[in-house]
């Protein structure tokens, strides 16, 4: 009967090549997120004294209290509306609407005219004011 305590090895686990790895790794998703917005990189465009900014066409369409509308600064009829607002949408294909609606108005109401230029493929901004 051996009844000595059997040795056992020793083991060890080496974590120093461990902190190179993950330093690797997060110098890679570091630069890989880096490429796949390229928002991130910061670039120093040209400069030049010829070019020019090309304008982009808007149209302004206002809802008062009493529920008229008003594009350009004319009276239309809200069935009205969206004839309207198509020639200048054909006019221009890169249209904007910017809407100023009353603060008081029922939000239905711009709900309605952003069917509207959703159904007429226009982009639409809502105005608002500055907080003082």
């Amino acid at each position: 009967m051996n009844l000595r305590k059997r040795q056992r090895p020793h083991v060890e686990v080496h974590t120093s090549a461990l902190n190179d790895i993950m330093f690797f790794l997060l110098l890679f998703f570091l630069l890989a997120s880096a490429v796949v917005n390229p928002n991130v990189v910061k670039l120093f465009l040209p400069r030049s004294n010829s070019g020019q900014a090309i304008p982009q066409k808007t149209i302004t369409v206002s809802i008062n209290k009493a529920l008229e509308y008003y594009v350009e600064k004319q009276k239309v009829p809200f069935e009205d509306l969206e004839a309207k607002i198509l020639p200048y949408q054909q006019a221009s294909p890169d249209l904007t609407i910017i809407l100023y609606a009353d603060k008081s108005i029922a939000i239905e109401k711009v709900v309605n005219l952003t069917d509207i230029a959703n159904k007429l493929k226009i982009k639409l901004v809502l105005a608002t004011e500055t907080k003082k």
